[in-house]
């Protein structure tokens, strides 16, 4: 579908407004964390940004109803408006809906494909092959060179998440680089050449020294954060000992069903694995 760059069309339900990795939200006076429709911005909060020149880049995808802007860096935002993070965003509208807040399903993830078509236009400016320009394609999500006709979509970088269980216990593991204190799943990115059952074993194995067997696909989400998706699967254990992998992780354990550690948020890919919302 094609990407509209006009900024004097505002012919979309719903806009969102990014400023960096964080997404902006207005009139939140729900106490619950809730995020409700009323809290996007509306058009006339756009034409503000629009008149102060503080917008950075801007598109509509009409066939989806939505509009997409990117802000300068620190560029003040209007009263009652406050930037949350957007993984903080999507779990919300996440929640939200399975609470039966009003927030269509796909919100969030329109939030995040909205910013990920954004980082596109970023990065991708210029043709590798031939240097020209690149514009936006009339006919598909994507960047393309007026000179060689190359197409440039967005990026999606597949990724393994499993669950491996032992009888009553299941194992979970402290990434290094998360900034929350959380327990989660061993995941890792597909290698080239891999299958997903071979990138699920041998993620296993690098990060915690165990060997599993079993392994079954249990569902998929879209992660965009920034562009993965996320391939999700149990697996059961075989043998080995835990020793974690030092530069990946903090810790590993075995947990039992009853007495887990502090897991992700609800709408997480770890948390559906975990509560077994994917089974």
């Amino acid at each position: 579908m094609p990407i509209i760059s006009n900024p004097n069309n505002f012919f979309c339900e719903y806009h969102f407004v990014f400023s960096g990795n964080d997404i902006l939200i207005c009139n939140e006076q729900n106490q619950n964390n809730f995020l409700d429709i009323k809290n996007l911005p509306d058009e006339q909060i756009l034409r503000k940004f629009f008149n102060n020149q503080t917008t950075s880049d801007w598109f509509a995808e009409p066939d989806l109803n939505y509009s997409a802007l990117m802000l300068e860096n620190e560029s003040p935002l209007p009263c009652g408006c406050k930037s949350i993070a957007l993984r903080d965003f999507f779990w919300r509208t996440k929640t939200a809906e399975e609470q039966s807040k009003g927030i269509p399903s796909y919100l969030g993830t329109l939030a995040a494909r909205a910013h990920g078509l954004l980082r596109l236009r970023e990065t991708h400016r210029f043709c590798p092959t031939c240097g020209k320009k690149l514009e936006d394609d009339t006919e598909f999500s994507a960047k393309v060179c007026p000179g060689c006709k190359r197409q440039f979509f967005p990026r999606i970088e597949p990724a393994v998440i499993v669950l491996v269980s032992k009888g009553n216990e299941v194992l979970l593991v402290k990434n290094k680089n998360r900034k929350y204190d959380t327990y989660a799943c061993v995941s890792g990115f597909v290698e080239l050449g891999e299958t997903l059952e071979q990138a699920v074993k041998r993620e296993v194995l690098e990060e915690t020294g165990i060997c599993i067997k079993n392994i079954r696909y249990t569902g998929s989400q879209s992660w965009p954060f920034p562009d993965q998706l996320m391939l999700a699967f149990l697996a059961d254990y075989e043998s080995g000992e835990i020793k974690i992998q030092e530069s990946e992780l903090d810790d590993a354990k075995w947990f039992s069903r009853d007495n887990l550690p502090e897991i992700p948020k609800r709408g997480s890919v770890a948390h559906n694995l975990v509560m077994g919302f994917f089974n």
